[in-house]
This record gives structure tokens, sequence and C-alpha cells, in this order.
């Protein structure tokens, strides 16, 4: 299937994604031609569902950057929390930046039908992001309570704390799964710029990539709409906006 077709489809549910192949190539063309870095100069932390369709469909120029540090779990909430951003802070070449590309994810599939994805070897569609499924369908069925987080099943826990503070506007609207994925959106962005405020980097940037990470069928591949994309200059503590660098 060519890339308008699939792009259509996908643009029926987010209209200002692109693949996620191309989004890579422009944030590294950006880095070397707006930051005058080369991509090794880069450490890469992604904070991203643990499922491994993520894994799958992750692009293969990401590995011209250093890493990557994985700091998601459960849908991407990053879970390593500070002790992980200060690792990976502690990483970067000093003349380099750090580059972190984090959001949920949910799938599409080529019919598309949100929520599912058609899967490598499988005969039917399974979930995509189940953690979000699951979570939503507790919050549904009136199965969370308010600030039951266990050990046992602690992330899983976590999604569903966040899902449960925006219960009225998930639950109220046309597709609920949708609105999910938005809430939870906001969440890690939340949650990644404050720990960004609270790290120190010796470097010259930090790059935030926040996205809606959309996997498709196994012949779709992945897609990327990118909701932020700041960077900030270390020594002047400056933050621009640069998110109408990647074109749609």
């Amino acid at each position: 299937m060519k890339k308008r077709l699939k792009l259509e489809i996908i643009h029926a549910w987010y209209p200002k994604a692109i693949t996620t192949i191309d989004s890579v190539n422009q944030i590294i063309d950006f880095v070397e031609s707006n930051l005058d870095l080369e991509p090794k100069q880069v450490m890469l932390a992604d904070s991203i569902c643990s499922d491994d369709v993520n894994s799958i469909q992750y692009p293969a120029r990401t590995q011209e950057f250093l890493g990557p540090f994985k700091m998601g779990g459960l849908d991407g909430f990053p879970f390593t929390g500070l002790t992980g951003m200060g690792a990976f802070a502690s990483h970067v070449p000093d003349d380099g930046a750090v580059f972190i590309y984090y959001g949920p994810h949910i799938g599409i599939t080529k019919n598309g039908t949100i929520g599912e994805i058609h899967r490598f070897g499988q005969s039917k569609n399974s979930g995509c992001c189940g953690a979000a499924k699951g979570a939503l369908a507790k919050l549904t069925n009136n199965q969370i309570t308010a600030g039951n987080v266990t050990e046992l099943d602690y992330q899983m826990n976590t999604i569903e704390q966040i899902l449960f503070k925006e219960k009225d506007r998930i639950l109220n609207t046309s597709t609920p799964l949708f609105e999910a994925t938005e809430v939870i959106y906001e969440a890690i962005d939340k949650r990644i710029n404050e720990l960004v405020d609270r790290t120190k980097y010796n470097c010259k940037y930090v790059i935030l990539v926040g996205a809606i990470l959309i996997n498709s069928d196994t012949d779709m591949g992945s897609f990327t709409e990118v909701r932020r994309f700041d960077v900030i200059d270390l020594t002047t503590k400056a933050r621009q906006n640069s998110l109408s660098y990647l074109a749609t």
C-alpha cells in the first residue's frame, strides 16, 4: 500500500500524523542543520510503551543516535523517574544533546479500527494499547478505587489512576479509548517536563518530542502525531518551540 493511502487511514483519527520513519528523518535533519550536531553526539531516551510492537516498528535510523535509554513502562509512562532521567543525563557527550521521545501508543488497523492492530503471525487482531484498554474497561465497569496502587501491578495501577482522575471526561465521549490516550499523553508530558526541570544535564541542548505513537498492521508500520517539539538551550535556558519544523 502506498504511503499516501496509509496516511489517509491514519488521518481519519490523527490528521497531523506522519510516518514514524519520516519523523525520525526530519529530527535528524534538524539536529544536523539547526543545532550543528551529529547524531552520535545525541543521547536518545524514549518513554514509550514496552509493548513488543514498538520494538518491531522502531525506525532503524534511530541507531544513529546513542542509546536508546528506556524510560517507559506500560503505555509509555516514565516509570524510571528521576533516577532514570539522571542516569542517561550523565551519559550524554559534553558537547552534545539529550533527545527524549515520549508518549502513549494506540493501534489503528488498515480498516480504520482504533485500538487494534494485526500482529505478525496472528489470525486475529489484538489490542493496542492493551494496558490502556484494560484500564478503560475497569474504569467503565467502576472497578477502579481511588489511590489503589499495589506492588504486584504497580504500573497498571498507575495507568488506572491516571484515567480515574479524568473519568467523566473520558466516558462522556464517543470514543473513550481515543480520549483515554489523550489523557495519558497529558500525564506523560507533565511528568517528563517535571523530571527535566529537576535534572542537571552536562551538555548543550535538551530536545523534547512528545507525541502519540500510532501502531498499525504489520504491513502498515507506525505513525507519529507530534504534540511537542521543544529545544532547550542549556546555556541560556531558552526554550524554543520547533513544532513547525516537522512537516505533515
